[in-house]
This record gives structure tokens, sequence and C-alpha cells, in this order.
């Protein structure tokens, strides 16, 4: 039996991502047409034995969430709940406090996925290798040039057994061009790590004389207070993957993430694909369009566009690298006056 666990943060994080998330909370975003989050659960209601896909975060319980919630459950046929933090936990605060929650049932292991993260989720992959060579900690890991892995937490493996021997988050110079993609497989006994650093960071707050041990205590940060301190103990492994991934922490990585998941359509879904039709809009490469948008048969829309919810799109309008979020209108207008149309 498995489970999955998805951390969403909350509205203090994500700071980059705004305005965007205003209007609608970040792990809701659309990206190539459904929620951000929606590859994540997507991936993890494939593995064979998921029995239950837990989203632990800050954000209030509010109405987009919980229909959300409610339409993913029938879609997918699986227990899907929402825990929400008393305050920032950071990345681990979360998984340390819902221990029980993630155990119950025995699970013999468990999904954690970062949920601004874009991929192809290689979880049966993870799996198995988890299998072969059973670890508290695994971490799925990519490759990356050496002026960009210094944004990311870089791993140096054991190229031989992939133990994880060095981990520095975000180095301030070139470490490896391994980084972590913020997707794990961890065993139940990797919350053992967890409880030492929370009873570490209470005995530090009693030295500090700080009153009260929430939430200071219960903030860990997997990469920091776990991954490096643990490293070359025989503890974490790597999975590296030669698989689509990107972070989405800006509108332009979202746009980045919108292209990589409408071009892994043509093989996962391409019922989401618009097709050409007669009478229909004039589409470039891969183009997602809601059922309840209306778009004028003179558009040209694509590559790389998402046309969302009760979107209208006018004569004429030509859109390329977009996501256009729900409600929209777009039209052609008369410009400065002089008989010419911009879109």
């Amino acid at each position: 039996m498995l489970k999955a666990v998805v951390l969403i943060g909350g509205p203090q994080k994500g700071t980059r991502f705004r305005p965007l998330s205003f209007e609608v909370p970040k792990p809701l975003f659309p990206v190539a047409g459904v929620p951000m989050i929606q590859h994540h659960i997507e991936a993890c209601a494939q593995v064979p034995g998921m029995q239950e896909i837990l989203l632990i975060g800050f954000y209030q319980p509010d109405e987009p969430l919980t229909r959300f919630l409610e339409a993913a459950q029938q879609e997918f046929n699986l227990p899907i709940r929402y825990l929400q933090e008393f305050a920032p936990l950071g990345t681990g605060g979360g998984l340390y406090h819902f221990r029980d929650q993630i155990l119950a049932g025995g699970p013999e292991a468990f999904f954690v996925l970062n949920a601004d993260v874009c991929s192809d989720f290689p979880l049966s992959a993870m799996l198995a290798a988890h299998r072969r060579q059973p670890h508290p900690f695994l971490l799925l890991g990519t490759t990356a040039n050496r002026s960009q892995s210094l944004n990311y937490g870089c791993i140096v493996e054991n190229p031989e057994t992939h133990e994880v021997l060095h981990y520095v988050e975000k180095p301030s110079t070139f470490v490896s061009d391994i980084i972590n993609c913020g997707i794990y497989l961890f065993s139940p006994e990797a919350l053992k790590p967890l409880r030492d650093v929370f009873q570490r960071n209470q005995q530090d707050q009693q030295l500090d004389g700080s009153s009260g041990s929430w939430p200071g205590a219960g903030t860990i940060r997997l990469e920091q207070d776990v991954f490096t301190a643990l490293s070359g103990q025989g503890q974490i492994y790597v999975h590296l993957t030669d698989g689509i991934w990107s972070q989405i922490k800006s509108a332009g990585s979202a746009l980045y993430a919108s292209r990589l998941y409408l071009n892994r359509y043509q093989l996962t879904h391409p019922e989401r694909l618009a097709q050409l039709t007669p009478g229909g809009p004039c589409i470039r490469g891969n183009v997602f369009i809601h059922p309840t948008a209306k778009v004028a048969s003179s558009a040209v829309l694509g590559p790389n566009v998402s046309i969302g919810e009760g979107v209208t799109i006018g004569e004429g309008v030509r859109l390329r690298e977009s996501i256009v979020l729900h409600g929209a209108t777009l039209q052609t207008e008369l410009g400065d006056g002089s008989g010419q149309k911009w879109p």
C-alpha cells in the first residue's frame, strides 16, 4: 500500500508568481489547461497500490480548493484530503506534524511532491528502484548546466550505488550538475530524522529562552535540515531521470511548463489537444481549448496556447505562447485612429 503527499505551500510563498496568484491560488493555476497540482495527482493515481493522496499546506480551505478536491476524488476514485498547517512549517514540518495521517494504514512507502514543479513524474520507476534497494530517502534528480545548478539543490552521488554523498542547497559555487527535482519517495523510517530535527529545535528554543515550541520547533527544512545532514550516511539515494522537468516559480516558467505538458499530451492525453476542424479556428502546434470557451473561426492559435474556462476569443485574434485565464475576452480593436487594427 502506497500514499502520496503533495506540498502546496501557502499564500505567503510564491511571491514571484504574483499578480497571477491573487485571484487563483498558485496550486490551482492552470498549466496546460488543468490546475497545476492535477498533473501531480494524475501521476500518483496511476501508481498501482496508491491508496490515498494528501495535500499539505497553509492555504485556507476555501471554495476553489474544496471544489477541486471534490472533483478530483470523483475523477480518480481515490481519497484526496487537504491537511492545513496551523502555521507555515517548511518543506518537512508538515510531514512530521501530520505523520499519523501519513502512516495510517501502514503504507510501504509514500511519495512527496512539491506542487511547483513540472515533470513527467517517473513514480513507478522510482518505486521499482526503491524496492530493489530500500532506503529511507530516495530523491529524483536530473542534470543541469553549471550556471543553472546554482539555483537548485545540488547532489553529489556515488555513480555505482547512487548514494547521495553530499547535498548543498543553492550553492554559491559549482558543486554538481545533478539537481534535486523536488520529487521524493520516503520509507516510514524517513520520519525518524524529522523527529530528531524537531526535538533539536525544541532544545534550541529552550536554550534561547523562546516561549512555546510552535511553530519554531515545527519548522523543518527537508533540504538543509535533513538531506544535507544525512548525506554520506547510507540513508539518502538518488534516482536520475532524463524526462521533462522544470520549476514553476514565475509567469514565464508557467508558460514553459505549459509547453512541456502540451507536448506530452500527444502521448498521454491527445483528447485534450485542439484539432483543426472545418469552420473552426486555425490551430498551429499544441493548443488546449476549454469546452466552454468560444473561439472565432478566424482566430489563429498556437503554438503553446491554453484557453481557459469561459474565455471568448474574437475574430482575427492571433495567440501564441499564452495562457488565457478563465472568463477573459480577447478581441481586435481599432488602434490609434489610423484605421489599423491591433490584437
